[in-house]
């Protein structure tokens, strides 16, 4: 009986390290914000890999996700970029969070302070 229980706690699969948001520049183009993210995350390739992030609102309202295509296993951290994101008048703070393949989204938040 022992075995059995030791082989159900091998094939259990263990909670993944979730992506971490190592830092974030924002800066305002006109009426409209870009945003370069830097990751961090123990990609395996294919299988598991940080695959998005998305800027929030002080709400939680979604303002864009960023998708991430493919693994970036032998580039850690990462910095990717996003232009064009349309920030509400009034919010002068906002939170990115970031997610992977087999947990979704971390559930941590980074907030930035978007400069004047």
């Amino acid at each position: 009986m022992k075995y059995i229980v030791a082989f159900l706690l091998a094939a259990t699969p263990l909670a993944a390290d979730p992506p971490v948001i190592e830092a974030v520049e924002a800066a305002r183009s006109g009426e409209a914000w870009r945003f370069d993210v830097t990751l961090s995350h123990p990609d395996t390739g294919w299988d598991h890999y940080a695959d998005g992030w998305r800027v929030l609102a002080p709400d939680g309202t979604e303002l864009v996700h960023r998708v991430l295509t493919h693994p970036h296993v032998d580039e850690q951290p990462f910095t990717r970029s996003l232009s064009s994101v349309e920030i509400p008048d009034g919010v002068i703070e906002v939170k990115i969070e970031a997610r992977d393949t087999q947990e979704g989204w971390a559930g941590t938040y980074y907030p930035v302070q978007l400069p004047n």
